[in-house]
């Protein structure tokens, strides 16, 4: 039996890699092989149960003269290259290409910079890699050449309503050494040119990079569109009721009834994730000063918003909601309201499943005599498919010094201090998970929203009352309902004033559930721009200052 095993596996071939650059390179050098042969393996790179084989290692320029891929680099879901089972696989190479920035405080970073394609270092134009290559693991050597170079993105494409917006960034620029720049999505009203003296409010959507704002159709849904699958959702046929949404919307936009606002979507990727988190980071940068006094007025400029706290709101879900909350309370007099999805940990007493301040292990449930991994990813009959100790291994994967452009990565980027080498301080070893009490404490005084919230009631609270709504699965996919519980409590003993606010849940909704209790998520997913309407209106009508114009931008077209 023993000998059977040991012929399953083996210690592999040597991957001999070359690339055909004229400069040399530093990066992180990916490693991938998946026995998925439907498309790129660098497309099948994941922490679930169908997750492919990849391996990373640095380089340090690099010339291009052949290179031998170090057999003990980390990897994911195996951790070594020899244990690696026989057989045939598609193996593809990529670098992920760095830069060098030299930071304001003197300190410099070897960072993959972003290239138009919001972070994705699969997509990323520069990159170099190999087309795949199908080989049988008995084989003693592999030389693979890395002589493909992803394109570069096209140019965002403008249409009547949706207009793209880009400025340099002082406050970034300055931070990061070189020009910087803010991007946005801004949808404009309908009749926006026939009416030039008015002015209107502002949504800001939060989420991830946008690469294009989500749509308006013009036209019906395509009748001849070949209905595909979703499997996070587990409907058929979801592109068309995607376009059938996005026809809708273009219907209420466009109708005489309906409200004139502006929406943007922000273009905010940094060097570490598809978005900065939109607040203020010691290790990215001033970017919620940013977005807030610089990128919102020029667009309120630009398209003629109100410019006035109380004709602005928040929305978006996860990161986005986030985001929301975290604006909202960190800028309480520059937005009116925020509406909070699902959003990513408020309350790091529940990162997770992880209580930040008083577990000493991010991986693993201690007892005396026995450790359970904490469960990462879960659908909503509970059924788990990846550990926070997975998440962590493949991130540690793709890049070290949060490098990876991952979720655990861009918290660390986000909320730790700087450490003596320029990059993040970790909150945790990601080898053996082990806690940093001291960041974990930084952490918490900075980022922790629930922690600010009732430390500064006495400064805040009356800027915020009325204006925090929050709404969560019950079986949101990364427990993030855990963190929203201990957050209602906080809010619900909170006095002088009463906070004022609200607190959803739904009842075996997964992530990202954002509210309506009438609708499935896959189409309420689709309706940011319009689902919270009613309540922004309300809100309006009750706190808008007595000079308000809340007339104006209620024409009919």
């Amino acid at each position: 039996m023993l000998l059977l095993w040991m012929l399953m596996l083996g210690s592999g071939p040597e991957f001999e890699i070359t690339h055909s650059l004229k400069t040399p390179q530093t990066g992180r050098l990916l490693l991938m092989l998946s026995q998925d042969f439907s498309e790129d393996p660098r497309f099948q790179i994941t922490d679930g149960l169908n997750a492919q084989l990849i391996f990373g290692m640095n380089v340090s320029d690099w010339d291009g003269s052949p290179l031998i891929f170090d057999p003990h680099a980390p990897g994911y879901p195996i951790a070594e290259l020899s244990d690696v089972p026989l057989g045939t696989y598609n193996v593809q190479v990529l670098l992920n290409r760095y830069h060098l920035f030299k930071l304001e405080n003197g300190k410099q970073v070897w960072l993959p910079p972003d290239r138009g394609e919001g972070q994705q270092w699969h997509s990323k134009p520069g990159n170099i890699y190999n087309e795949p290559i199908r080989l049988d693991l008995s084989d003693p050597t592999v030389t693979i050449k890395l002589d493909r170079e992803i394109e570069p993105i096209s140019p965002p494409q403008e249409t009547r309503y949706h207009k793209y917006v880009k400025i340099r960034s002082e406050r970034l620029s300055k931070f990061w050494g070189e020009d910087v720049s803010l991007a946005a999505w801004v949808l404009i009203p309908h009749g926006f040119d026939a009416h030039p003296d008015t002015k209107f409010p502002l949504m800001v959507f939060h989420g991830h990079f946008p690469a294009s704002p989500w749509g308006l159709r013009s036209v019906p849904p395509d009748p001849d569109l070949k209905a595909d699958y979703s499997e996070r959702f587990g409907i058929h046929g979801y592109n068309k009721i995607i376009q059938e949404e996005s026809y809708r919307f273009f219907n209420q936009w466009t109708s005489a009834e309906f409200p004139r606002f502006l929406v943007m979507e922000i273009q905010h990727p940094t060097p570490y994730y598809d978005d900065s988190y939109a607040v203020n980071s010691a290790c990215q940068g001033p970017y919620g000063d940013a977005i807030v006094y610089e990128l919102i007025p020029h667009v309120e400029k630009m398209f003629r918003g109100i410019g006035e706290g109380w004709a602005r709101f928040l929305y978006g879900g996860s990161t986005g909601g986030w985001e929301a909350m975290a604006t909202q309370v960190f800028y309480p007099d520059e937005f009116n309201g925020a509406f909070i999805a699902c959003p990513d940990p408020i309350d790091f007493r529940a990162f997770m499943t992880i209580n930040l301040y008083e577990d000493k292990n991010a991986y693993f449930y201690e007892g005396t005599f026995k450790k359970v991994p904490r469960p990462g990813h879960r659908d909503c009959l509970g059924h788990v498919s990846a550990s926070i100790r997975d998440q962590n291994q493949l991130e540690w994967v793709l890049g070290d010094h949060s490098r990876s452009g991952g979720q655990f990565d861009i918290w660390e980027a986000t909320y730790s201090p700087m450490n003596d080498d320029g990059y993040p301080k970790p909150i945790w070893n990601k080898e053996t998970g082990d806690i940093d009490p001291e960041v974990a404490a930084y952490w918490r005084d900075h980022y922790d929203l629930t922690h600010i919230i009732q430390r500064d009631w006495k400064v805040i609270g009356e800027r915020l009352r009325g204006k925090l709504h929050i709404y969560v699965g019950d079986m949101d996919n990364y427990y993030l309902n855990n963190a929203v519980y201990l957050t209602e409590a906080v809010l619900e003993r909170l006095d002088q004033p009463k906070y004022e606010g609200e607190v959803a849940y739904g009842d075996r909704e997964e992530h990202c559930w954002n509210g309506d209790p009438d609708n499935p998520n896959y189409l309420t997913r689709l309706r940011y721009n319009t689902l919270y309407l009613p309540k922004i209106l309300k809100r309006i009508e009750i706190s808008a200052p007595d000079h308000a114009d809340l007339t104006s931008w209620r024409y009919a077209e």
